[in-house]
């Protein structure tokens, strides 16, 4: 599939995130920099890592992911309750305190999240109430369905072309933050383009 649109047309964009995870996070600050710049708007998806890696023998990192599970019952909510752009909004709260904050007291990160988004209070229940896991589990089977079977997160489909990442550390801004996503619709844009990768050598840099 092409990607094909006249250059004052602007793009349709959707990113699935888990807000546990530090290379979403990173990747989430990149294309909102670019939207900002590009001026268009990001459909923003919760997903959950806890579902991806069912099955798997509990790792030092089960604990981040049934926490990122909540925080991403509660995004579901907040988007029913408004618009993706809200969810986006929750998005940057809770991951600003997580990753470049350090905090690891969930719940008080999401009730100073959803104040600082302009958020119902009451939306903090949402963490612990399964009946947002449907939504979860069919946003996260979406992003594995488009983007490939044995791909994580981010997820970012670019009028109607899906990839994961990119992965990046630092994340980029300014005038590389578009050299960085011309290049990658580019690639996206040809068919059978599936996979291009170096090794990781650094750990996340917020």
């Amino acid at each position: 599939m092409s990607i094909e649109r006249s250059d004052s047309a602007q793009p349709s964009v959707e990113f699935w995130f888990d807000p546990i995870c530090p290379w979403c996070w990173m990747t989430s600050r990149w294309i909102s920099d670019v939207a900002a710049q590009r001026g268009f708007d990001i459909v923003w998806h919760p997903v959950s890592l806890q579902i991806i890696n069912e099955g798997n023998e509990p790792g030092e990192h089960a604990e981040g992911m049934r926490q990122g599970h909540r925080l991403g019952r509660a995004a579901v909510a907040a988007g029913r309750t408004h618009d993706a752009t809200v969810v986006g909004r929750l998005y940057t709260e809770l991951g600003t305190a997580i990753h470049p904050g350090g905090r690891t007291d969930f719940d008080a990160i999401l009730a100073d999240g959803l104040e600082a988004a302009g958020l119902d209070a009451a939306l903090a229940a949402a963490a612990d109430d399964e009946q947002y896991d449907a939504e979860l589990r069919a946003n996260t089977a979406h992003a594995l369905d488009i983007a490939g079977p044995d791909v994580g997160v981010p997820v970012i489909s670019v009028d109607g072309v899906a990839f994961f990442g990119p992965v990046v550390t630092p994340a980029p801004q300014g005038e590389q933050a578009l050299q960085l996503w011309d290049g990658i619709v580019a690639a996206a844009s040809v068919p059978g383009f599936t996979e291009l990768k170096r090794g990781r050598t650094a750990g996340p840099q917020f």
